[in-house]
């Protein structure tokens, strides 16, 4: 039973998962990146989800729209990260489409859900 708002929106649902599934990703990263890119990408992800929840528990449409523009910022910095471990040979092409496909519907998701606070 959710006891808090945000707990039942389908974004901060999605969110939670897509941080669940990036984090078990960045294990198979190389050591070096621990403090590198592997820490930008978990804190990108989890941001997404922890500014959904912040915004719906604010007082107005405004305030829960201003910590949405932050977790839409926050998952393109998801997907500039995927890039990079592509990139540099951290995960396969069928992970980055995974999740990139992914990030894709969930921003998607949260433009749409934006646009129905104003």
């Amino acid at each position: 039973m959710s006891k808090f708002k945000f707990e039942k929106l389908l974004i901060w649902q999605k969110a939670m998962d897509l941080g669940e599934e990036i984090n078990v990703l960045i294990d198979d990263f190389p050591k070096k990146e621990y403090y590198n890119l592997s820490s930008q990408l978990i804190r990108a992800v989890d941001s997404v989800a922890l500014n959904i929840s912040e915004g719906a528990i604010g007082q107005s449409n405004p305030e829960q729209n201003k910590f949405l523009g932050y977790s839409i910022r926050s998952l393109a910095e998801v997907v500039t990260c995927l890039h990079k471990a592509i990139r540099r040979k951290y995960i396969s092409e069928e992970q980055f489409n995974k999740y990139y496909n992914e990030s894709f519907h969930l921003m998607n998701m949260m433009i749409a859900f934006k646009r129905n606070l104003k």
